[in-house]
């Protein structure tokens, strides 16, 4: 085993409000914590093993490390001290090791560093689970506020990878500064944060990776109407997104225009599909495609369904019944906005989407998986009597 005499680890890890790492592993009484499989004797072996010079030893020391002190993403009385430790070591040059096998959940060939900042944004995310809504978290008492007690520490370790040479390091640490800035208390880090995310902007050329900056930018709540003119059509539209976007007139037509093409969209990223789920990684702050994304935020922002219906007929041959959730029920609910009723007539704008909707085969199959969402509108879950209805208002 790699100990810290004989590699003492200096540098930016000192600064900033950072441990030593040895300081943590002496200063801790690690008999007294738990974990998930009892006392945390063995906890402070584990840590120093991250820093050996074997990559397997590294990577079977996280497992372990990932196994008991952030069980099934439980914490527990050695999680705080564990995670100061893994902050405090992202800067040694040891934690470039590459390794395929660093974490269960991901098998890429990649420097335990980028594993570490994973690690860490699992434990900020256990520790703002019912933080804000007051729900129980399942963990011992008093757990929860010890780990919520180091983010601040924890962040600043994290924020000093967003602009690291290696794009997993970045990537990493993109995810994990987002899942620490949920934290109420760290609301007055997220401008700095931005700052650097801003710089990395501007030097990026990955595509990926702007877009996913921009996406966690716009989550934050900041401004993202720079990147509304961007030279990259798919960082235009995750600008757009941005809550903050709501009212702007630009944004949704950035989102409109996209739209009208799904099938450019679908080719910015290589994304989660129904038959292939796990293509990719889905892009930060969104469940599933970004298509769909756009989709929900133009349902939501435009004015009428007339301003949505070159947009929903460009959709009608990417639709079929498994996913009606995400494109064509929306779009229903959107053209029925309060409901079909039998002595109205349809607007020209209804009667032509639900026409297109008629005559894709696709979209009635298995039609249980359907039904909700037309009932929901008023209309028949029946595709002959969707036809009739079509038919006797011709």
């Amino acid at each position: 085993m790699t100990t810290h005499d004989e590699h003492p680890v200096d540098g930016p890890a000192e600064n900033g409000g950072l441990p030593d790492p040895r300081s943590v592993i002496e200063g801790t009484d690690w008999a007294e914590l738990e974990h998930a499989y009892g006392a945390a004797h063995d906890t402070p072996l584990r840590l120093c093993q991250l820093l050996d010079e074997d990559s397997e030893v590294q990577a079977g020391a996280l497992g372990m490390l990932d196994m008991s002190v952030l069980h099934q993403e439980s914490l527990y009385s050695a999680t705080a001290p564990a995670a100061l430790y893994m902050a405090a070591i992202l800067d040694d040059p040891r934690t470039l090791a590459q390794h395929e096998n660093y974490s269960t959940w991901d098998d890429r060939p990649r420097p335990l560093r980028a594993a570490l900042l994973d690690w860490l944004g699992q434990v900020a995310d256990s520790a703002a689970y019912g933080e804000t809504t007051g729900e129980a978290d399942g963990n011992a008492p008093g757990v929860s506020d010890a780990v919520r007690a180091v983010r601040g520490t924890l962040h600043t370790a994290v924020s000093a990878q967003l602009l690291a040479p290696d794009p997993t390091v970045r990537e990493a640490a993109l995810g994990a500064a987002s899942a620490l800035l949920q934290a109420p208390d760290l609301a007055g880090c997220i401008t700095g944060t931005t700052r650097h995310l801003r710089r990395l902007l501007k030097e990026s050329t990955d595509r990926r990776e702007r877009a996913a900056t921009v996406l966690t930018i716009g989550s934050w709540g900041e401004d993202t109407t720079g990147w509304l003119a961007d030279p990259d059509p798919a960082v235009r539209a995750c600008a757009a997104l941005a809550p903050g976007c709501t009212g702007n007139s630009q944004a949704t037509q950035v989102l409109l225009h996209f739209l009208l093409e799904p099938a450019a969209v679908d080719a910015w990223f290589r994304e989660p599909t129904t038959s292939d789920p796990w293509v990719e990684d889905p892009l930060p702050q969104i469940d599933g495609r970004l298509r769909y994304a756009l989709l929900s935020a133009a349902v939501e922002r435009a004015n009428h369904f007339e301003e949505l219906l070159p947009v929903a007929m460009a959709s009608v041959p990417f639709c079929s019944n498994l996913t009606v959730a995400d494109d064509w029920g929306p779009l229903l609910a959107a053209a029925f906005p309060t409901g079909y009723r039998q002595d109205v007539e349809f607007t020209p704008a209804q009667h032509r989407y639900l026409s297109a909707l008629a005559d894709r085969d696709v979209c009635w199959r298995y039609t249980h998986l359907i039904a909700s969402w037309l009932r929901d509108v008023g209309l028949p879950a029946d595709r002959d009597a969707i036809r009739a209805l079509l038919g006797r208002a011709r």
